[in-house]
């Protein structure tokens, strides 16, 4: 049975996927950061370290997803990545522990968490492609 080959453009895809996938948290860590005072207050719900949280969600979304899309030390912060985003799932969405509305929510935000993971592990098995400074 014949399948279609992407093999010719394997590293036009990874590349995207790379882009993709980092378009969230780059945003969202660049929101984090121009509003700081927020993310803390927001963190001090979440967290009892809410200043130290706060810079390290700004670090990591929008650090080490800008290092992702450009394809820098890619599969280890693949890792690191997929942690942190399972670690902020069962932290900010916890559905369980909510009911309606809220737990509906919460519970696409905890599985978008999750399923982002899995495409972090796989990036960090496939590698960054050819199209990244990794490559150069």
């Amino acid at each position: 049975m014949r399948y279609l080959s992407f093999d010719n453009q394997r590293d036009g895809f990874i590349l995207a996927a790379r882009i993709l996938m980092m378009v969230l948290f780059i945003l969202f860590g660049w929101q984090k950061l121009a509003g700081f005072e927020g993310t803390v207050g927001y963190m001090a719900t979440v967290s009892p370290l809410p200043t130290l949280s706060a810079i390290i969600a700004v670090a990591v979304e929008l650090g080490f997803g800008l290092l992702i899309a450009v394809g820098f030390f890619t599969r280890p912060i693949a890792i690191i990545f997929a942690v942190y985003t399972v670690a902020t799932g069962f932290i900010g969405h916890r559905y369980w522990a909510l009911t309606g509305m809220d737990q509906y929510m919460a519970m696409i935000n905890f599985y978008k968490n999750v399923s982002i993971a899995g495409g972090l592990l796989l990036l960090a098995v496939i590698g960054p492609g050819r199209y990244s400074i990794d490559k150069k």
